[in-house]
């Protein structure tokens, strides 16, 4: 039996319990389709993290390279580069392989979500997307990437 204290909520699955503040966060959301940018951002709206956006592959990947996001909402099938590219290009790369990868897509095959794994995506939500499972996702991921690079931070600086 899990005495108070050593539960769940210490394993970091609500990022307020594990002192995270999501507010240090940055998420980039990215899509071709005005219409789901809008909402997807509109659900985002209540998170304390900050939000870019982008409307292509190609401009997802310029925004990143001028300030690097903590998470990213990945639409797939984009014009000038796809999501699958855009993953792959990350999750290469050292500077940026540590940014979270969330695929959003309407594809539902088999051979699709195999394609996003093997381009090394870290999660997945289907259009049309369910605002309570997109801000679950958001939120743990989004507090995990953060206790990362405070820990990296502090191995830093126990190393100086």
């Amino acid at each position: 039996m899990a005495s108070e204290g050593s539960d769940a909520l210490d394993l970091g699955l609500d990022p307020s319990m594990a002192g995270v503040d999501l507010a240090a966060g940055k998420v980039l959301i990215v899509d071709d389709n005005q219409q789901n940018l809008e909402l997807i951002q509109a659900y985002m709206e209540s998170l304390p993290c900050r939000i870019e956006v982008a409307t292509d592959g190609a401009e997802a990947m310029a925004s990143i390279a001028r300030e690097q996001p903590d998470l990213v909402l990945l639409d797939v099938m984009m014009p000038r580069m796809s999501g699958f590219e855009v993953c792959q290009k990350l999750k290469g790369n050292p500077a940026t392989r540590d940014i979270v990868i969330i695929m959003v897509t309407a594809l539902h095959e088999v051979s699709d979500m195999e394609r996003a794994v093997e381009c090394g995506c870290d999660d997945f939500v289907s259009k049309p997307v369910n605002k309570v499972e997109l801000l679950a996702r958001v939120k743990g991921l989004l507090a995990l990437r953060l206790l990362k690079k405070r820990l990296a931070d502090y191995m830093r600086d126990q190393r100086a």
